[in-house]
Parts: C-alpha cells; structure tokens; sequence
C-alpha cells in the first residue's frame, strides 16, 4: 500500500526472486532477493553487508544482464531487510496537477 492511500497493486513472491543492487556509478554490488513488488515500491532481502554503502539513490537490477533495472532509493532497513521506493525519472508519469502551471504559462 502507498503513503497518498492508492493501494498500489503488490505481487508477494513466496520464495524470492533473485536481484542485485548496484550503485548509480556501478562502485558497489549486492545480490539481494525481491520480497514483494508494486508499481512503486519493493522489498528485498540484502546477501551481505550494506554498511557504508550509498543507499540515497541506486538501481534495483531485475535481470542478469542489467537490461531491467529501476532507479530507487532506500525507505527503511531493518537487519537484512530493506524497503525501497522506485524513483520516476523526467519522462516518467507525472503528478497530477503538475503540469497545469505549464499549461497555464502557454495560455
């Protein structure tokens, strides 16, 4: 469920599905296995330590290759356990209401 009450669809996954986090500037890397998943947010379970890791903004790896990734940043820790929010970039959905100030400046 999200903060603004929308309650996001979440998909629970009974034995994990097996990601990695990685840094925005690919210094870090860690496997991680994905709890649960929305359209805007996700939990994970963190293989090893994430002391002193940079955990304001980094990509959640969906596939193998990289070619799936999200760009998040870190809601909660709790030991191994992490929930994260999925950030929207430039092109992504907007918020409502965002764009009528531009829509008022064209007028």
């Amino acid at each position: 469920m999200t903060e603004d009450g929308k309650g996001a669809e979440r998909v629970t996954f009974s034995r994990g599905y097996d990601v990695c986090i990685m840094a925005i500037d690919g210094t870090w890397r860690r496997d991680c296995q994905l709890n649960a998943i929305s359209d805007t947010d996700a939990e994970l379970t963190v293989e090893g330590s994430i002391q002193g890791l940079n955990l304001k903004e980094f990509f959640l790896l969906l596939s193998s290759t990289g070619l799936a990734y999200r760009r998040c940043e870190l809601v909660r820790v709790n030991g191994t356990e992490m929930d994260i929010r999925f950030l929207r970039g430039k092109h992504g959905k907007k918020r409502p209401g965002a764009s009528s100030k531009a829509e008022e400046a064209m007028h």
